[in-house]
């Protein structure tokens, strides 16, 4: 049975990755029956030519494969901003779960899953990617802000970050969200199921850690020495704190 799309995950290109013919072929065709357009790669290698010809909206995609495996993929298609990416793996260690955000997946399900449950994530990931102006998706005909700390510039509209040598510098959808959020947020300390629901991660996940994982990513980009944070802070026990001081002006649209 066809499913009726709703209005912000209507028309979704999907591209499914994985090694396993079957269930390539079978995740294929179910995510079809629900409305998408779905392509399928059995590697790395083809996944690449596919994103290099098709715009891709969202990426499901393996981790374990021959050759290049999923998480290295995964960082690829993240550092790129070319599509949100969820991870799809029979390892549900939490070590296994902190690589794969580590990587820039936007999300993680664990073989076997129930599809009715990986389509739920699929349409949450594809709304928080075109809220936030993702790849792929249409600007906004609004002007979007542009927020400036300690030298930084997040310009939401361009969805870009720039050093203070005004040079661009690459974030993952899931660091570009929690970023987002921070910058809003200044001076206040914001709890690990706060952040969760600030960046929307709390419809898909309740792995809170992922939220540990995306701040020592944004620190290693942000700070000049993420082991002694200065922007981006640790409160013991109650979670994080943005300590820049924040302008935000209207970028053009």
């Amino acid at each position: 049975m066809r499913c009726e799309q709703s209005p912000d995950t209507a028309g979704a290109h999907l591209l499914v990755v994985d090694d396993h013919p079957d269930i390539r072929q079978s995740l294929t065709l179910y995510l079809q029956r629900q409305g998408w357009r779905v392509l399928a790669a059995a590697d790395a290698r083809e996944a690449d030519a596919l994103l290099a010809r098709e715009r891709i909206d969202l990426v499901v995609l393996d981790v374990m494969m021959p050759g290049e495996d999923g998480l290295s993929l995964c960082r690829r298609i993240a550092g790129a901003q070319a599509a949100p990416v969820i991870l799809l793996t029979a390892m549900d260690s939490s070590r296994d779960k902190l690589a794969g955000f580590d990587s820039g997946a936007d999300d993680y399900v664990v073989k076997p899953f129930d599809p009715p449950e990986l389509v739920a994530r699929i349409r949450t990931v594809l709304r928080r990617w075109r809220r936030g102006g993702g790849a792929g998706t249409p600007a906004a005909p609004e002007a979007r802000p542009r927020y400036r700390f300690d030298g930084w510039t997040l310009d939401l509209g361009r969805r870009e970050l720039f050093d203070r040598d005004g040079k661009p510098v690459a974030l993952s959808g899931a660091e570009f969200r929690l970023l987002q959020v921070l910058v809003e947020h200044p001076g206040v300390v914001l709890s690990r199921d706060r952040l969760l629901d600030l960046v929307g991660d709390g419809e898909a996940s309740n792995f809170d850690r992922s939220i540990d994982s995306q701040v020592s990513r944004l620190r290693k980009k942000l700070e000049p020495d993420p082991r002694r944070p200065g922007l981006l802070k640790t409160v013991w026990g109650n979670g994080y704190l943005f300590a820049p001081a924040v302008s935000a002006s209207l970028a053009p649209a």
